[in-house]
Parts: structure tokens; C-alpha cells; sequence
């Protein structure tokens, strides 16, 4: 008999948790079978709170967008991803498209595969960059100006979202990096929610750039206007520049993102301790010194160890052999957490 995780939270009718719980056990998936049975209660409750027909098309679809985004995604799941944002309005022969291009080419020779939102412009170039069989595009339907881009437009690659969250979680959740490119207000909302997202701790720390072409002002002047405005007003903190690089040259964007898993791999949170797991184990003096660093993000009684795989791990068994680092993170100073990858790089 499958044993069920503590904390299950089903319906308020035993009748109706039986038959959910009987329905789960013959798909045989032991592992998942209790967050299926939840997934499945949830809707129970949905159709007892008198849902009208916007609840019920809204749940439905942004539930049938992630499952076919997850099946999409599903066969490269080991191998790194770039999502490369930029204006759908720019043409050749403007610097930046050929930039772009270029850019996605030279990620692509570093065995990554590119995602876009599959539409012309910037995105189209990436996607010529790449080419179709290491791209991803993720369309969005409106009314004007959105269609796919001829490299990915018949491509089984290629998924196509109503919905904007659907479409930006799915973004999220795939990338290894960001990179992004001059836009207008779509490029901006994409850049700056990754940006929120990281800040606050709701996605996991990625290498992020602002590419510009050489000699270009759009990204330094918007962090002009961040610094000026918001840092000068105190309406976010220094440390959250590390969250992001800017650059004028598309190989120091290939190589800042390079060098973020040069010895990091992944981390995760495990009851107190941010589990932080390398490439090679750190020597002993490099601890104590990380530890001295970055004294001020590690809550009492300010743990910072090496060991290898917790238990709690176990259902990670291909990255059971990497050493770990461990820290009691206080989960505020997420721009400081930034720096101590970027220390972790430099073994």
C-alpha cells in the first residue's frame, strides 16, 4: 500500500477522498500519487463553489497550456536552456538583430539551446542563431503583430500560449540563463519580472544579462535611471545589481554566463539549510573564508558546512554524488546569494 505523505489535503467528504485516492492508484505512481490526488480534490472543491464560466475556462486552459508546455520541454530536460528576449520591431540590417544572432550562434556552440517568444525581430534572430533543431519558441496569440518566426513556425518545438503567466512561468521555469536584448514594453516586463522574481526568492538564481550592441546606450541608461531613481531612493538595495551583468559585448554575455555554473550546479532548500550543490568540493580554508564574507545572510547560529548528499535528497539520485555546501540562508539577501555563487566560481 502506497504510504501517504503527511499533511494531505483532500475534500472535506471522506466518500469523495475515497474515490479520488482509488482513481490515483491505478495510474501506479507511487511517487506522485498524493499530489495528483490533491490536483484532483481541488477541482472537487472548485466545482462546489458555484464557479462561473470564466473560473472554469481560465482553470482549464492555463492548466492544459503548462501540461503541453511540460510535454514539450519534457525530452531535453538535461540540457541547459538561454531565454533571449528582445523587441519584435527590429530589422535587419540594425546592429542589435545582427547581435542577437550572433549571440544565440555563439550559445549554441556552448551546447545551449535557445527559447524565445517565437516572434520576428529580435527573437526571430536568435532563432536563426540557433537554428530550429536547438530552438524553443514560446508564441503568445494577439490580436496584431505576434506570429512565429519562419525558423520556428512549423518546428513541434514551438508551443503557443493565450495567456501571458502561463507563457512567462513556463519561460522561467526552463531557462539555465536570460539574456536580454533592447525592447519595448514586452522586453521590459519580461526583464524586470525575472529581475522581481529573483530579488524576492520566488525563482531559483540564474545568470542574467542586458545585452546591448557596442557602443549602445539603451540598457546602461535604463540602469542610469535605476540607480538614480530607485537605489537613490531606497526603493531597492545595492546588492540587487548583482542579480543582473550589463554589456556591450555578446561574448562577455557568453562567458558571465559560462563562468555561473563553472563549479555551482543547483541548489535547494532542505529544512534549515540552503543546500548549495558544486561541481568540486571547496577547500577547508575557503569555507572559513565564505563564511567570514558572508556573515551577514546566514542566520543564526550561522552554519556554513560541506558534506554530501542529505537524505532529503533522495529522490534525486543523478546528482547524489556532488558535494554540497550548506548555509542557514536567511532568504532576504537574495542579490548577496548572487555574490557567493560568483565566489563558488572562482575555485
Amino acid at each position: 500500500m502506497t504510504k501517504r505523505k503527511s499533511g494531505l489535503r483532500l475534500s472535506d467528504d471522506p466518500t469523495v477522498n475515497e474515490d479520488i485516492l482509488q482513481l490515483v492508484a491505478k495510474w501506479n505512481l507511487p511517487q506522485f500519487g498524493d499530489d495528483f490526488a490533491e490536483m484532483i480534490a481541488s477541482l472537487y472543491r472548485l466545482s462546489q463553489q458555484h464557479p462561473n464560466s470564466g473560473d472554469i475556462s481560465l482553470i482549464k486552459r492555463s492548466m492544459a497550456e503548462l501540461r503541453y508546455a511540460q510535454s514539450v520541454f519534457a525530452p531535453y530536460r538535461g540540457s541547459r536552456k538561454i531565454c533571449i528576449f528582445g523587441s519584435a520591431r527590429t530589422r535587419p540590417p540594425a546592429p542589435i538583430f545582427e547581435c542577437a544572432r550572433e549571440f544565440a550562434q555563439l550559445m549554441t556552440e556552448a551546447n545551449y539551446m535557445t527559447i524565445t517568444g517565437a516572434g520576428d525581430g529580435i527573437m526571430g534572430a536568435a532563432q536563426q542563431g540557433a537554428g530550429a533543431e536547438k530552438s524553443f519558441g514560446l508564441n503568445i496569440l494577439l490580436p496584431f503583430e505576434q506570429h512565429a518566426n519562419e525558423v520556428i513556425r512549423n518546428d513541434p518545438k514551438l508551443v503557443t500560449f493565450r495567456y501571458f503567466f502561463t507563457r512567462k512561468l513556463t519561460f522561467l521555469r526552463e531557462a539555465s540563463a536570460v539574456a536580454v536584448f533592447p525592447g519595448g514594453f514586452g522586453t521590459l516586463d519580461e526583464g524586470l519580472e525575472v529581475l522581481t522574481l529573483m530579488q524576492t526568492g520566488k525563482a531559483r538564481l540564474i545568470p542574467m544579462v542586458l545585452v546591448d550592441q557596442p557602443g549602445g546606450t539603451f540598457w546602461k541608461s535604463f540602469v542610469h535611471y535605476v540607480s538614480e531613481h530607485l537605489m537613490g531612493s531606497k526603493l531597492i538595495s545595492p546588492e540587487d545589481f548583482h542579480l543582473f551583468k550589463l554589456t556591450t559585448s555578446i561574448t562577455e554575455a557568453r562567458d558571465e554566463i559560462l563562468k555561473f555554473y563553472r563549479n555551482f550546479h543547483s541548489y535547494r532548500f532542505v529544512g534549515p539549510y540552503l543546500v548549495i550543490r558544486l561541481q568540486r568540493a571547496l577547500a577547508p580554508e575557503k569555507v572559513e573564508e565564505l563564511k567570514r564574507e558572508f556573515l551577514s545572510i546566514i542566520d543564526p547560529p550561522g552554519e556554513i558546512f560541506q558534506r554530501d548528499a542529505l537524505p532529503q535528497e533522495a529522490n534525486e539520485p543523478d546528482i547524489a554524488h556532488l558535494p554540497r555546501l550548506c548555509l542557514t540562508f536567511n532568504r532576504i539577501h537574495f542579490g548577496f546569494l548572487r555574490l557567493l555563487i560568483d565566489r563558488l566560481n572562482e575555485e
